[in-house]
């Protein structure tokens, strides 16, 4: 991961609108070096779409993205290049193989062929994939193709990665090796930004989360601030006050 003084992820004023509809509205939000925040929400909270415009999928209608220190919108190519993106829906070339397919991305992203091929081979192996990794990705089960997916989004080594339910389709021994190396990654200093609908699984991994309901942030903060003064709440309790409360503002 390169080095970098600037936060991996900040999102000021994001909001972004389809047709009539204000998906995102007024947005701010950060993830630091070293943490995993968890992206919360009801559906149709404006989740994913924020975590589009935070790759460069959707231009926001107005706001700023900066990924690393570079705006998504003054400095595209640099501010992507510095993030990995696991969307809920990967899109992968399913007549390649797992390791061709890394392969393909990290020359999409200037990784030395050699590197590439260490670094993707590192990654197959750690997400329990080795053994497939010559197989064609159309025989790939739903849990595999998510594990090659978040392989593709590091393979390139970037200071920010954002995930839109990664969760879906892991079993739990696939789930507890991703949970693993997303913490991994904000150890070694990366800014990991996830969204989930298991809270369960939020509250025992992130380090911070973000609430956002009708496209507006609800609150932000640890599970501590967010519970208050002597209160032993559970993520889940303090998410749905919170959403019950957002219902009548």
């Amino acid at each position: 991961m390169s080095a970098t003084t600037a936060p991996p992820l900040r999102i000021h004023g994001l909001t972004r609108r389809s047709g009539s509809f204000t998906a995102v509205q007024d947005l701010d939000l950060g993830v630091q070096a070293g943490e995993i925040l968890g992206f919360l929400g009801p559906n149709g909270a404006g989740k994913t779409t924020t975590l589009r415009c935070a790759s460069g999928l959707l231009r926001p209608h107005r706001g700023e993205i900066l990924v690393a220190g570079a705006s998504l919108a003054g400095e595209p190519q640099r501010a992507r290049r510095a993030l990995g993106f696991v969307p809920d829906r990967p899109f992968l070339y399913l007549r390649l193989t797992g390791r061709e397919f890394l392969e393909l991305v990290g020359a999409l992203y200037d990784v030395p062929a050699r590197e590439a091929v260490v670094r993707g081979g590192a990654l197959l192996d750690r997400l329990e994939l080795g053994t497939a990794s010559d197989d064609l990705i159309e025989t790939y089960s739903q849990g595999m193709r998510q594990k090659v997916a978040v392989a593709a989004a590091l393979i390139h080594d970037p200071p920010l990665l954002l995930l839109d339910e990664p969760l879906i389709g892991l079993d739990p021994q696939g789930a507890r090796t991703l949970k693993d190396l997303l913490r991994e990654r904000a150890l070694a200093g990366s800014g990991v930004l996830v969204s989930t609908h298991l809270l369960e699984v939020a509250e025992r991994l992130c380090d911070r989360v973000a609430i956002i309901h009708r496209g507006r942030l609800l609150a932000s903060g640890t599970l501590a601030e967010l519970r208050g003064t002597g209160s032993q709440a559970t993520l889940e309790d303090v998410f749905l006050q919170l959403v019950r409360e957002g219902e009548t503002t």
